[in-house]
Formats: C-alpha cells, structure tokens, sequence
C-alpha cells in the first residue's frame, strides 16, 4: 500500500503532499524533512528506493524516489508494493503531468496544484493504484476539466446578470412589461444603482 506520495523541490520545499494513513500536520512535516534529508544526500548513481525514515514505518517501509530537474518524486509504500512497479508509476505520473502541463516544471505544480491532484486521484485513491493507462488519466483529467469550465459558466450566470440589469440606461424603471399576450405590472421598486 502507498502510505504517502511527496514531490519536493531541491531545497526541500514540498510541491505535493498526499498522506494515506492519517499523521497529525507536524508529524507530516516532520516525515516530509526526514524524507528529503534521506533521499537529497543520495548521489544520482545509486538506486532509487532505500528503507522509510523512523517516522514513516521504519525498514518496515520503503521509499521509492526519482529525481527529475529540480523535482523529487517520492513514493512512500510498505513491503508489500513493488519496487519496480512503483518506479514505473512515478514515470507514469510524471509523464502524465508533462502531457498536461505541457512540459511540466515546479511553476506548474504551484500555481495548479488543484489539477495536480486531480490527475493524482485518477491513478492513486486511498494508496491503492487505481489507473497507470497515462491516455485513460489524460482524458478523464480533460473531461473533468470540461465540466468545471462548464460549471464556473453557470455559476457566474446570476453575477452577469445582475452586472447586466445594474448597466441598464434605463430613465425610469417600467410599470408594464408586455411579452406577447403576457402583460406584467411592475410594482415600485427602489432603484436599481
């Protein structure tokens, strides 16, 4: 089981934290500094998963890491996960997020953390692997964006047409409005600026 996924930079600034098992926040601050502490002092010619820290499960766990750029990948699992598999999920992962960002770089897991996470939730849910098809990911992550940009245009309707009525050059407000066979009265009504 994956207990946590971390992305840091490398000066230790995390990007991404994702815990699976519950850890208070100084306690998920503390296993994000022992993590970087352990993988940063790693030269780059030695393999890619070493024992967990003492505060993630000790040598009861793993961490399965890939340094990309300026970017730490880090998988924290327990025995019973693969090594390989999850070194093929972190290029999964990555390759998935460089599809969607379009050359993928730190600035991007900041400023779109949200999408981030989401592309995250298509392959990992509650530390088991969910997806490691990178086409089927990208385009649940395209639909899923469809809709949010669908419904940010119905939630902003009654802002525009409030903007819209509040605009209106109207020298008086209209006491009778007839729409075909329909006529309404207006009562009075305070103005609208």
């Amino acid at each position: 089981m994956i207990k946590a996924i971390l992305i840091f930079n490398n000066h230790g600034k995390p990007r991404l934290s994702k815990f699976y098992q519950h850890y208070s926040e100084d306690t998920q601050q503390q296993i994000i500094r022992e993590t970087f502490h352990l993988v940063s002092k790693r030269d780059e010619n030695v393999c890619n998963f070493l024992e967990g820290g003492l505060l993630i499960g000790g040598s009861d766990n793993k961490l399965i890491y890939r340094h990309y750029a300026t970017l730490y990948f880090v998988f924290c699992v327990d025995s019973s996960e693969s090594e390989l598999g999850i070194l093929d999920l972190i290029q999964v992962f990555v390759e998935t997020l460089d599809k969607c960002f379009e050359n993928v770089c730190e600035l991007d897991l900041i400023f779109h953390v949200d999408k981030v996470h989401n592309i995250l939730a298509e392959m990992v849910m509650g530390g088991m692997v969910l997806e490691t098809n990178m086409n089927e990911i990208v385009t649940q992550v395209d639909a899923q964006n469809k809709l949010e940009k669908s419904e940010a245009g119905l939630a902003g309707a009654p802002a525009r047409a409030v903007s819209a009525v509040k605009n209106m050059n109207l020298p008086e407000i209209p006491r009778n409005i007839n729409i075909g066979d329909i006529s309404i009265k207006v009562p009075n009504l305070p103005s609208f600026k």
